[in-house]
C-alpha cells in the first residue's frame, strides 16, 4: 500500500512492522505457519521503485527485508515461509531484477523457507541463481512451479522436471548441512569467529577481501 501519512518511507515501515507483528504473533500462536507475501522484494522493483537503479534499490530490499524481521521478533523462523515473486502481470517483464541479485538478501529474512516462483516465463532459468548463492542450511525451498500467466494446462512431465531442476540446484539438505559446516571451519581458521552476512556472502571472502564477513 502507498504511504498517505508518514514523512519518510522507513517510518511508514516501521509503523506496518510494528502493527504487523500482533497479527504475525496471533496467527504464529493459534498453530499455523506464518507465510508472508512479500512482492515489494523483486517485483516493487521495477514499479514502486522504478524511479531508482539497481543499486540504489538494494539498500531499500535491505531495509524491507529488515522490517519483516522486526515484525518477526519472537517467532521461530522454522514457523515462517516467505513468498517473493515478480507478479504475474500481463507484461514483457523485461525490466525484472535477477534473483541472483537479490537472493543474498532475502537469505537474511528470519524465516526457514522461501517460496519463490520458478515457472514464470522470465523467471524459468533462475535455478542457477541457487548454485551461485547457495540456500543457507537452514532454509528450505519452496519452488513454484505452475504458470498463472497462462491458460495452459501445463505437462505433469513438466512440472515434475521443475521440481527435479529444484532439486538439483538446491542440492541434499544433509549436503546442505556438511557444507555449511566446512565453510564454517574454514573461517575459524581464518581467525573468523562470526559470519555476520550469511554463509552466502562469506563464500565471496576468497574473491573480493575480508569486507564480505
Amino acid at each position: 500500500m502507498i504511504n498517505q501519512h508518514y514523512s519518510s518511507h522507513d517510518g511508514y515501515l516501521t509503523a506496518l512492522s510494528q502493527a504487523l507483528a500482533n497479527e504475525y504473533r496471533a496467527i504464529h500462536e493459534a498453530g499455523h505457519v506464518l507465510q508472508i507475501d512479500a512482492p515489494d522484494l523483486a517485483m516493487e522493483r521495477s514499479r514502486y521503485f522504478a524511479h531508482l537503479d539497481e543499486r540504489a534499490f538494494l539498500p531499500q530490499l535491505e531495509r524491507h527485508i529488515a522490517a519483516i524481521n522486526e515484525g518477526l521478533a519472537g517467532i521461530p523462523r522454522d514457523r515462517v515461509r516467505l513468498h517473493v515473486c515478480w507478479g504475474n502481470n500481463d507484461g514483457p517483464h523485461i525490466g525484472d531484477i535477477a534473483m541472483a541479485t537479490i537472493l543474498p538478501e532475502l537469505y537474511r529474512a528470519n524465516v526457514g523457507a522461501l517460496s519463490i516462483e520458478f515457472a514464470n516465463p522470465r523467471h524459468q532459468h533462475e535455478y542457477e541463481a541457487l548454485k551461485e548463492h547457495p540456500l543457507p542450511s537452514h532454509m528450505l525451498l519452496i519452488p513454484g512451479v505452475i504458470d498463472t500467466t497462462t491458460n495452459f494446462v501445463e505437462h505433469p512431465q513438466v512440472v515434475a522436471k521443475r521440481l527435479r531442476e529444484a532439486v538439483a540446484a538446491v542440492g541434499d539438505k544433509e549436503a546442505r548441512h556438511r557444507r555449511h559446516r566446512l565453510w564454517l571451519q574454514y573461517f575459524r581458521r581464518q581467525g573468523v569467529r562470526r559470519v555476520g552476512r550469511g554463509l552466502a556472502q562469506a563464500r565471496c571472502h576468497g574473491r573480493r577481501g575480508a569486507d564480505c564477513v
